[in-house]
């Protein structure tokens, strides 16, 4: 069949600019289709905007707490307008890597509009219609909207509204304890709202190890966080301009305005993707371990397939897809070493199994080396000691998952995940020299647990290094 284009992507968000750019550096024909703006949810309801009021509000909180460190800052003015507009700059300082412009000038068709497939060959938007050797289906997704009565007439903000506002919240409750609740929630806290966390489960951030979630949950309450567990809030009602909050009988905040945070799902109806021969569930567009749809010739990738609805991700699976679709289809995905982190503060961040995981999985053949900030000097000269390095790994090093809370967190992680990628064991965290002092040596001092316990339980070898220098001591 002869075809006007080798790629046509549909979605401009992470996933999708990156085939569109790497292929059409690599002189595919390609048509990037876009219902609103390119950037997709990252930019402009994601990372980007929320790590900016992160930052912000980690300024707040650093000069309302620097008496700490003998410096008085009494009566500090927060204007919430301008740290949206901080917000809104960093996004446009970022946009022209995700522009029109950039794309078309790479030698890409860029096609705004909304459309949908008519066949298992053709995709129509905008009275055109398009065929290609490969189609990929990268529209993302959005949030997902609770069930509760009361909810929609009540209104509520989501975080495609929050970057928004031109006035700090006066209160606000979190329906949803997950990464996107907390973040937003405790930079709106640090900002000046009154923030109540709600979480169904008995804990926040109920998908982490349980030490490190705790960790960051005492954070939030020692800030003046509320945090209600096993709370699920089934109705809400508007009194005297407030919204009531509750389950069950039981009221369970009163508040000015209500941030949902109860997760994603992803952007599939408008596709008609019943005519193009793709299957698709609840949690999204079905692929199999090559990303190929139902369809072998409609590939899909990032939040759209569910799963890890990371940018991170999105950016990796479209390196598969770009593989698969443009030349042939051998590249398959492995999602074994995933790392990610939440933007708290303290940050949180994982890759691979939690310790309950690697029991059932592995038995009695796991250690569990943990290190505190507590016992970083550098942590203790800049008075960030809250967290802890976990390193979850078998009696023969081999690295099966690690879980670091505490400052930095994020970015101290990736050596543990250059370690599992390259199949290092736990000595190699230890062999390397780290630079003093610095939070790295968390790492470090973390993997030598497993030489001390080693040593804890060689009784023999005690013996003979105890008679070793008994004698070097009686010759000298």
């Amino acid at each position: 069949m002869s075809v006007e284009y080798d790629l046509v992507i549909i979605g401009g968000g992470s996933s999708g600019l990156v085939v569109a750019s790497a292929a059409a550096q690599l002189k595919a024909k390609v048509a990037l289709i876009e219902r609103a703006r390119l950037g997709g949810d990252c930019l402009w309801f994601g990372c980007v905007p929320s790590k900016s009021i992160i930052r912000a509000s980690r300024a707040a909180y650093e000069v309302k707490n620097a008496r700490r460190f003998g410096i008085n800052c009494e009566n500090i003015e927060i204007d919430f307008a301008k740290v949206n507009a901080y917000v809104k700059e960093a996004i446009a300082t970022i946009e022209p890597h995700d522009s029109p412009e950039r794309f078309r000038n790479l030698g890409v068709e860029v096609i705004f509009g909304d459309g949908q497939f008519i066949d298992r060959e053709t995709f129509h938007v905008n009275g055109r219609f398009f065929r290609a050797r490969a189609f990929i289906i990268a529209t993302g997704s959005r949030p997902k909207i609770p069930p509760i009565i009361g909810l929609k007439e009540a209104g509520y903000l989501t975080n495609e509204q929050i970057f928004s506002l031109k006035e700090r919240p006066q209160s606000i409750a979190v329906i949803g304890a997950g990464p996107i609740g907390c973040e937003l929630g405790q930079a709106l806290h640090r900002l000046g709202s009154e923030v109540t966390i709600i979480s169904s489960r008995d804990r926040i951030l109920p998908k982490e190890d349980w030490e490190a979630a705790k960790v960051v949950q005492t954070q939030f309450q020692s800030e003046g966080i509320r945090i209600l567990t096993n709370s699920p809030c089934d109705r809400i009602e508007v009194l005297d301009d407030k919204k009531l909050l509750s389950s069950g009988e039981r009221l369970l905040a009163t508040v000015s305005d209500i941030l949902v945070a109860t997760g994603r799902i992803p952007n599939t109806e408008s596709l008609n993707l019943e005519a193009a021969g793709v299957t698709v569930s609840q949690k999204g567009i079905i692929v199999n371990n090559k990303l190929q749809t139902t369809n072998p010739r409609i590939y899909a990738c990032g939040d759209v397939i569910g799963g890890y609805q990371f940018t991170h991700v999105a950016s990796y699976e479209a390196s598969v897809v770009l593989k698969n679709a443009l030349f042939f289809p051998f590249a398959k995905t492995n999602y074994s070493i995933i790392p990610w982190c939440i933007f708290t503060e303290p940050e949180l961040a994982r890759v691979g199994l939690t310790e309950e995981e690697a029991r059932k999985q592995y038995g009695e053949d796991i250690c569990v080396l943990k290190q505190d900030f507590a016992l970083i000097d550098r942590a203790v000269a800049e008075a960030a000691t809250s967290g802890f390095a976990k390193i979850v790994a078998r009696r023969n090093g081999e690295i099966l998952g690690a879980h670091l809370v505490g400052a930095s967190a994020g970015e101290l992680i990736h050596e543990v995940v250059m370690a599992m990628s390259y199949k290092l064991g736990v000595s190699a965290l230890k062999r390397i020299i780290h630079i003093y002092p610095t939070l790295s040596e968390v790492n470090a001092k973390a993997a030598l647990l497993l030489t001390k316990q080693r040593y804890a339980k060689n009784r023999r070898l005690q013996g003979i290094l105890e008679r070793f220098f008994k004698f070097r001591r009686f010759f000298s």
